[in-house]
């Protein structure tokens, strides 16, 4: 007699399990406000070399802000690497060389000694678009952006264009 009143228990938790799991797969509450679960980016990737403070310094900060807005308008992707060890142009050279390589689109240099190292490099990567804070590069792929100013609506901007 125990028997008996367990199975029918045990197929309609089974039923009801089931019934919840359609439920949320074919987002049973109609809303036309839910959020996706997920982001769909382009094959683009925007990348940013920082000091060794990563985006936690003030122009990085600023830069990797505007990053994130053109991302969120332009589906790109956002990656960030920081100079580790002597703020040199030298030690700063392989970290732009590893974001060349990554096959960053934009490459953003935060800082002097970052900006000098990809100046050093744009020349022979024209199919890839830098831009820097401070620098004084006259190449056709560098951007110069003052740090003064809104630099995260500047970069934003520059990014939406460049990506496009």
């Amino acid at each position: 007699m125990r028997r008996r009143f367990w199975i029918p228990l045990g197929g309609v938790v089974v039923a009801l399990a089931v019934a919840a799991v359609l439920f949320e797969v074919l987002g049973g509450s109609g809303s036309p406000a839910a959020q996706p679960r997920a982001r769909v980016y382009r094959d683009v990737t925007v990348c940013l070399l920082t000091d060794a403070h990563g985006r936690s310094g003030s122009q990085a900060a600023q830069v990797w802000a505007g990053m994130q807005d053109a991302s969120l308008a332009a589906h790109t992707q956002a990656t960030s690497l920081a100079v580790v060890g002597p703020a040199t142009v030298a030690n700063a050279l392989p970290y732009v060389n590893t974001l060349l390589q990554q096959r960053c689109a934009v490459v953003l240099a935060a800082g002097a000694v970052q900006s000098a190292a990809v100046e050093q490099v744009a020349a022979g990567s024209p199919k890839v678009r830098f831009v820097v804070t401070d620098g004084k590069a006259t190449g056709a792929n560098v951007t110069v952006v003052a740090p003064s100013g809104d630099l995260r609506a500047e970069v934003t901007h520059l990014v939406r264009t460049l990506v496009h």
